[in-house]
């Protein structure tokens, strides 16, 4: 590509040492950004593979500045440092705030450990409102920002009775309902900011996008054709991280954005893509 419609722009991406983090902030980066990434595995893989040492050095071959920030977004005082290392490293306030880390852990909802349940709430929910607290200041203070936080269909409830529930059962609940309240979250703030330049939206895949952590949770049983590709839903992300004053306060759909929108899917460097 081309163009770079980032350059001179600061972002901080949430859970970007794999998965749709790590590949919105490459795709940042090819087109001109500055990026900062946190997530918990700095340079040491926990569970499932990927670190930030590994996402940084990828994209740093685009030119820009990268920050790396280990942090455990479950806990406040992390959380308290994450927006001034990024702006102290990237050298300026964080003009775009992408916030996709996210807890899920699916089981039925009545024996559901409630520990569990509140650090969903903690990291889905509270780190987001957390963050965006902190890079508003400088939001404000420049007339413009996007806020761009990472929903999912769990959300919706289930129309019944009687309940058709999919592979998944009642397991989504708990999930799913932090992704609610994450939504409504950005809609109020969205409301609560418009007229001051700061956009704030959600964004969600149609179903499912196969990252390291949906394989292992779901990919088991959805179907190929509920699956779209990492780049069409980075392609969706991307356009809410350089969307117009007026599109705010919105919970989106990646493929409905990009058909909306009439985009064309490129690849995480930025080249297009047939899809």
């Amino acid at each position: 590509m081309s163009g770079k419609r980032f350059a001179g722009r600061r972002a901080l991406v949430t859970g970007a040492s794999r998965g749709i983090g790590a590949a919105l902030a490459e795709r940042l980066a090819a087109e001109g950004a500055d990026v900062a990434l946190t997530a918990r595995s700095l340079d040491r893989a926990a569970k499932l593979p990927g670190t930030l040492a590994e996402v940084g050095a990828r994209l740093a071959r685009y030119g820009g500045r990268v920050a790396l920030i280990g942090a455990d977004l479950a806990d406040e005082a992390d959380r308290d440092r994450v927006v001034p290392e990024a702006e102290a490293g990237l050298g300026g306030p964080v003009d775009i705030l992408v916030n996709n880390a996210a807890m899920g852990v699916y089981a039925p909802v009545a024996d559901y450990p409630l520990r569990r349940a509140r650090l969903h709430y903690e990291i889905n929910v509270i780190a987001p409102l957390h963050l965006a607290q902190a890079a508003l200041p400088g939001m404000r203070e420049r007339g413009q920002g996007w806020i761009v936080n990472l929903s999912s269909g769990t959300a919706r409830p289930w129309a019944g009775p009687p309940f058709t529930l999919g592979g998944t059962g009642t397991g989504t609940t708990v999930y799913g309902s932090s992704k609610a309240a994450l939504n409504r979250l950005t809609n109020g703030l969205a409301a609560e900011l418009y007229g001051t330049g700061v956009r704030v939206n959600t964004v969600e895949p149609r179903a499912a996008v196969m990252s390291e952590g949906a394989q292992e949770l779901v990919g088991h049983i959805v179907r190929p054709d509920q699956v779209e590709s990492m780049e069409e839903m980075v392609e969706g992300a991307l356009a809410l991280c350089d969307c117009p004053p007026g599109r705010t306060g919105g919970v989106e759909v990646s493929l409905a954005l990009i058909a909306e929108l009439g985009l064309t899917v490129h690849g995480l460097d930025g080249s297009p893509r047939a899809v």
